[in-house]
């Protein structure tokens, strides 16, 4: 953390009140930005499906959807009529509201976080001055948080009504992996709260003026792209649906329209979680660096659209490049590192900054920052290393524990509770009557109507 970057007068700039610009749009500009927000957002899941399709293809050295409209573009919108078309059916014996509620539930917030993203600054709209963001809160950044949670009450209780073994397992997965995921997720904010001085989703991006918090806040943009991973459900966290052993999980009972809901919800969710890495982390709609020494008028007028755009497709491209190369990790294993890694990792880095942003603020010396952060960093590599050990002693421990099993069920073949038969026993077919040959002869099937066990021969 440099002493440029933790300038009292970056705190004020991004503490001055930005939300003076809200509120006076008249009512078919806010209407115009509304309908554009959701076109947007059902574009995005459109072309990320055939992305997201196309993009592991090349990876895995083969073709994507290539038939449905020029370079296969068309496939995810016939997908999409193909699936409103099939037959909606509904088990019996689920509850009926719920069943059908859910999907809708898990969908429709995710709409909502979209509301405070910034995407430029003001422009002239149709003869309007207005910003290219619906709307703004002193709270912002806390409605993406509330509406993430939102989702989760749709999966699970579309689990639930399902009345299915795979699909409540499923839904149960899901609420607790949102849980330990949305905890981590919200102290990866809180490192930004700290030095934007603001919860504006307009302020936090002010602030990233002269450097952006991806680079000043590091950890923090770190944890917050694993767990916008795990928000969304997708590979190699996609636990909640686990194709492997549940099936499809808590949409196992699901298809036609509703299930498009569900996949909807999924897509529309990875939008607005990277949308708000953009916003947190990367500068919002501030052009990258060295761009202006170039092009001087890049943070005005229309070209800063292109720049957040920019941004949110590398973003985006993330969760395709994670999908392509990592294998899905075990329960057991999706937990310890959301309560055992990143919220501990979290708690440590957010008492650093704010010591550190204290200091600052306070006016102290350099010397005396530079001392805490040197000191700081130092306990935190020794802690490393204490885990490290802990880790590999936890390891050895196991691998031992192993090899003595496996030796003593070398030695003795009923060791750990094993039905295995003991060599003494009868044979299992020694109480069962023996069938004859088709071959047989009258006289064999007459000794066997008598009553004669099989021998084992």
């Amino acid at each position: 953390m440099t002493p440029v970057a933790l300038d009292p007068r970056a705190a004020h700039l991004a503490s001055e009140s930005t939300l003076e610009v809200f509120g006076g749009d008249p009512w078919w500009i806010v209407t115009i930005k509304a309908l554009g927000i959701f076109v947007f957002l059902m574009l995005c899941v459109l072309m990320m499906i055939m992305a997201d399709r196309k993009v592991m293809g090349r990876m895995q050295q083969r073709h994507g959807p290539n038939r449905m409209g020029p370079f296969g573009l068309l496939q995810s919108l016939f997908d999409g009529v193909k699936l409103s078309l099939k037959e909606d059916l509904i088990p019996r014996g689920v509850d009926r509201f719920v069943y059908i509620a859910a999907p809708m539930i898990a969908s429709i917030p995710a709409f909502f976080a979209f509301a405070v993203i910034p995407i430029g600054p003001e422009v002239n709209m149709f003869g309007v001055l207005t910003p290219l963001q619906l709307t703004d809160l002193p709270i912002a950044a806390l409605l993406v948080l509330a509406t993430a949670a939102l989702g989760v009450y749709g999966i699970v209780l579309g689990g639930w009504a399902s009345q299915s073994p795979y699909a409540l397992l499923g839904g149960l997965r899901a609420s607790a992996q949102v849980i330990s995921y949305e905890v981590a997720m919200g102290l990866s904010f809180v490192a930004v709260f700290i030095m934007a001085g603001t919860l504006t989703t307009s302020g936090i991006v002010a602030a990233q003026e002269n450097l952006w918090f991806a680079v000043l806040l590091l950890p923090s943009f770190l944890v917050y792209i694993v767990t916008m991973i795990g928000e969304t459900n997708r590979l190699p966290f996609d636990l909640a649906e686990g194709e492997g052993e549940l099936v499809g999980g808590f949409m196992t009972e699901y298809g036609s329209m509703k299930y498009t809901m569900f996949f909807l919800a999924e897509y529309v969710n990875m939008c607005t979680v990277a949308a708000v890495s953009v916003t947190l982390f990367l500068g919002g709609w501030y052009a990258p660096p060295g761009v202006t020494a170039v092009f001087p008028g890049a943070n005005e007028g229309w070209w800063p659209a292109l720049w957040w755009l920019l941004k949110y497709i590398c973003m985006m491209f993330l969760f395709i490049w994670a999908r392509g190369s990592l294998p899905r990790i075990r329960y057991d294993q999706l937990m310890k590192l959301g309560w055992k890694v990143l919220i501990p990792i979290q708690l440590v880095w957010i008492t650093g900054v704010a010591v550190v942003r204290m200091l600052v603020l306070d006016g102290a010396s350099p010397i005396l920052i530079a001392a805490v952060v040197v000191a700081f960093t130092v306990a935190t590599l020794l802690a490393f290393y204490a885990w490290l050990r802990h880790v590999r002693r936890e390891r050895a421990e196991e691998a031992h524990r192993r090899a003595e099993s496996a030796r003593k069920a070398q030695e003795d073949p009923s060791f750990g509770g094993f039905p295995v038969p003991p060599s003494t026993a009868q044979h299992y077919g020694s109480s069962v009557l023996a069938e004859p040959p088709r071959t047989a002869s009258a006289a064999a099937a007459e000794s066997n109507d008598k009553g004669e066990e099989v021998t084992g021969a």
